[in-house]
Formats: structure tokens, C-alpha cells, sequence
């Protein structure tokens, strides 16, 4: 059976205040990997390979209470703000429980790191 939910649907089934923290994302992930996004495991991801999940940069995933957004070498990247949380292997993450804590230009500032790591 093909998956074929879409980024959108995707932040669709979200309850509200996680879709208001996805709408903020969105365009900052877009507007540095454009067009590079799509499901994979269950989540969005964006990627620079041709498929998904080929050469992951960046997810964002709904939890019951949180939304993370999350960069596979994280943790080569410079965060001076602290707020990124190290995970398995080279992975980082923040969680955003309102949509008060998403910051623009620090996020787009880590996708742009993460982006030139690959």
C-alpha cells in the first residue's frame, strides 16, 4: 500500500495549536530546502536527496503535548541560543509547546548549518 499523505494533510491532522506551530515552520523550512519535503515514517521530513529520507536535513514531528523540530547533525551546528537538545546519534531537537516559541531567525539560521554540512 503507498503512503500518500502529504506534508499538508499531515499538518491538517494536527490539533490546533500544533498546526499554528507547523504554519510558522513551514515557510522557513521551505524557503531553505524548497520543495524537499514529504513523509517519511510517519512524519514530515525534508531532505537533499532525490527520495525521502535520502540524506535527511530537518523533521518536524506532533507529540501529544509538543511539536519538535529536529536536524539530523544537530549537534554540528552552532547554537547559541542552547536550546537545541541532543538526541540519538548526531541528532538535535527542540520541542515547541506554543507557537510562541518558534524563533524565525534562529531556526533558519540552524538550516542553514545543517544544509551546508551535507
Amino acid at each position: 500500500m503507498t503512503n500518500t499523505l502529504t506534508v499538508a494533510d499531515y499538518v491538517a491532522s494536527r490539533p490546533e495549536e500544533q498546526r499554528e506551530i507547523a504554519t510558522l515552520l513551514l515557510p522557513v523550512i521551505e524557503e531553505v530546502l524548497p520543495g524537499a519535503g514529504a513523509v517519511w515514517h510517519g512524519h514530515p521530513v525534508w531532505s537533499l536527496g532525490a527520495r525521502p529520507g535520502q540524506s535527511p536535513v530537518c523533521h518536524i514531528k506532533g507529540f501529544t503535548k509538543y511539536v519538535t523540530f529536529g536536524l539530523w547533525r544537530g549537534q554540528d551546528i552552532t547554537d547559541p541560543s542552547g536550546r537545541l537538545e541532543p538526541g540519538a546519534r548526531r541528532m538535535a531537537a527542540v520541542k515547541l509547546h506554543t507557537s510562541s516559541d518558534v524563533d524565525v531567525e534562529l531556526f533558519a539560521g540552524w538550516l542553514r548549518q545543517a544544509c551546508a554540512l551535507e
